[in-house]
């Protein structure tokens, strides 16, 4: 089995472009809107991708903390609260999309940096790789499905913080 789909280096670079999506998001010389509309689908199609495919399957490991998954699941609802309310702000410009920004990246970053100091840390060194690379695989095409079906949209978003 290849490495490329260790579940636990796919999450990771889903963490890394989110931290580069906050970025642009922040910056006045990108398309913000265009950056945000990125980072939603994919914030989406990666927890709902882990929430479907990885958490419950890490959760039969010894190292990984079954109250760390439940945290972490509550910690993609109020990051997905907190990207719905971005997305709902009009003018990219605004002291209203500044403040909703920085709710979304404080949540965000609260997130990515627990989840991979406990769970993924957890989940790399319990879980055996070759379980880890059908972990990434299943992942990936979850993720994948969710992205094709427009996850990012607000409408999906919505429909994502009312199903929670």
């Amino acid at each position: 089995m290849s490495e490329a789909h260790d579940v636990v280096a796919e999450i990771l670079a889903d963490h890394r472009s989110m931290e580069e999506l906050l970025r642009r998001m922040r910056s006045v010389e990108e398309d913000r809107r265009a950056a945000l509309n990125e980072f939603a689908a994919l914030l989406i199609a990666h927890g709902e991708a882990e929430e479907a495919e990885v958490y419950p399957a890490l959760k039969r490991f010894r190292d990984v903390d079954d109250e760390e998954i439940e945290h972490g699941k509550e910690e993609h609802h109020e990051g997905n609260e907190a990207l719905l309310a971005l997305m709902e702000v009009r003018d990219v410009g605004s002291d209203a999309w500044d403040e909703k920004l920085e709710e979304l990246a404080k949540a965000i970053t609260h997130h990515l940096d627990e989840e991979e100091r406990t769970i993924l840390n957890g989940a790399r060194e319990s879980v055996p790789q070759e379980r880890r690379a059908e972990l990434g695989a299943v992942f990936l095409r979850d993720r994948q499905k969710h992205l094709e079906a427009g996850c990012g949209s607000i409408e999906s978003v919505r429909a994502v913080v009312r199903a929670h």
